[in-house]
């Protein structure tokens, strides 16, 4: 027998009892799973975590008990379950409905709960992320992430710095001294040879977009994208506007609260979508692109998340509708080729880019349109890097665990950037690369797009 509180812990997973129904509990999510592949626990797999949701929505299993919250908790929230369903279980709207019920159920750990509080203040963010830029342009980051003792195999707070100095910008570009076209110029990796001979621009026969032709766009700028990965916003908002959109600046935006609701602090993450709901729709815009995988899943999510609104409930519907990852935008024959750029590149399938929104073609698309980029395949792709928010912080040992295998497949690639369209992913690799000692270095797809079309001259004059 349920008591009061069960029932008030229990709210949000009865709910969406109606989403649990369709698991009959077949086994293809098993293999797909990185925690169950690698702890080899039914309780640690989708379907194990789904027979547990029943349990607490039939009163068998407090949500307050270590068993529900060890396995609810060990979840990455990749989603990789999701596309090989065959009954089509919406497994990561229960999940967040667990994980509110963990939320509530229990305190949570102290440098989990600083970090939802920071993100759910702008004046706290924006400080914080001046912060972070001080001491990862002091080059403290990556001394201290190299020089602390290496006793533990994860060692978190090793592993934050490096993660903070693997948001530093690496590519190195120099202007050929013996090109005579304007734009062009040799490719160098740091720490990598660059490829013999010099490319010129080619000449483009296409009639460029007129500006704005193709729609009025909003940006979310997000919080850990504009704090520590400005040159990513920048290198969006040029590359939009070389492909015939206006973009349109929004001010009142903030964090898009997908933080908050993978840690189940759904309460805030309804007031930051409220807030993001507000100042974007009141831009009147065609689209609101997006450059982080995390965040682009967590607005086409908003009608979701605020469906029980009645002030913004409507409006948080149409927003996701309108939103669209930059490389829909961009990618495909509508989208303008640059100039060559002669480098060897793998992609990693960000996990809430492929596996939330089901983005798979369109960022390789964006990087195979760039004139003699090599993309070399990458083992395993679409399995998460281990970073997961903040699964580095509560979950640092089986984290690193799963972060190591994506290393070494990257690695095993040859090439000498990895590109990846979300900053937590970002962070995540290129940290695993710094602490390697590896010379490959991460950037954001629609970079390599960017200095592709800045070699061609895309951006003279403007």
């Amino acid at each position: 027998m349920k008591n009061k509180s069960d029932t008030a812990l229990a709210a949000a997973l009865w709910a969406q009892e109606d989403r649990l129904a369709p698991c009959v509990h077949c086994g293809f999510c098993l293999p797909a799973c990185p925690t169950y592949v690698r702890l080899g626990d039914e309780n640690d797999s989708p379907r194990g975590r789904l027979h547990l949701m029943r349990a607490v929505v039939e009163g068998r299993l407090a949500p307050d008990s270590q068993a529900f919250q060890t396995h609810i908790d060990r979840c990455l929230g990749c989603r990789a379950c999701e596309p090989v369903c065959p009954s089509s279980v919406a497994y990561g709207v229960l999940l967040e409905a667990a994980r509110e019920s963990v939320f509530r159920a229990r305190k949570t750990p102290f440098a989990a709960r600083t970090l939802l509080a920071v993100f759910s203040s702008g004046v706290l963010t924006r400080w914080s992320m001046l912060l972070a830029r001080i001491v990862r342009g002091l080059g403290f980051a990556g001394f201290a992430a190299r020089s602390l003792p290496r006793g533990r195999t994860f060692h978190p707070v090793r592993f934050g710095l490096a993660m903070l100095e693997a948001s530093r910008g690496r590519l190195r570009l120099e202007q050929s001294s013996d090109s005579g076209a304007a734009g062009a110029s040799d490719y160098r990796a740091a720490g990598s040879a660059a490829p013999s001979g010099s490319v010129a621009a080619p000449s483009h026969g296409e009639t460029p977009w007129k500006d704005g032709s193709r729609g009025r766009v909003a940006m979310l700028r997000g919080c850990v994208q504009a704090g520590l990965f400005a040159r990513v916003n920048d290198a969006s908002e040029r590359v939009l506007r070389a492909n015939g959109y206006q973009v349109v600046e929004v001010r009142g935006q903030g964090c898009c609260g997908a933080l908050h609701t993978h840690a189940g602090d759904a309460v805030r993450a309804r007031e930051l979508a409220r807030a993001n709901v507000r100042a974007l729709a009141a831009a009147d815009v065609d689209f609101v692109a997006v450059n982080a995988a995390g965040c682009g899943a967590a607005l086409k999510e908003y009608g979701h998340l605020l469906e029980a609104d009645e002030e913004c409930g409507e409006a948080a519907a149409a927003l996701a509708d309108s939103t669209r990852d930059i490389s829909e935008l961009i990618a495909g024959e509508a989208g303008r080729v640059g100039a060559p750029l002669p480098a060897r590149v793998t992609y990693d399938a960000a996990c809430h880019l492929c596996h939330a929104q089901g983005l798979r073609e369109e960022p390789l698309m964006l990087l195979e349109a760039i004139p003699e980029l090599v993309v070399l395949p990458l083992r395993d792709a679409e399995e998460c890097c281990g970073g997961a928010g903040i699964y580095g912080i509560t979950h640092a040992e089986l984290g690193g665990e799963i972060g190591a295998d994506k290393i070494s497949a990257v690695v095993e690639t040859g090439a000498e950037i990895v590109a990846t369209g979300n900053p937590g992913c970002m962070m995540q690799i290129g940290a695993g690369l710094i602490l390697d000692e590896s010379d490959v270095i991460t950037c954001h797809p629609v970079e390599l797009l960017d200095e592709s079309y800045r070699r061609a001259g895309f951006y003279d004059g403007r």
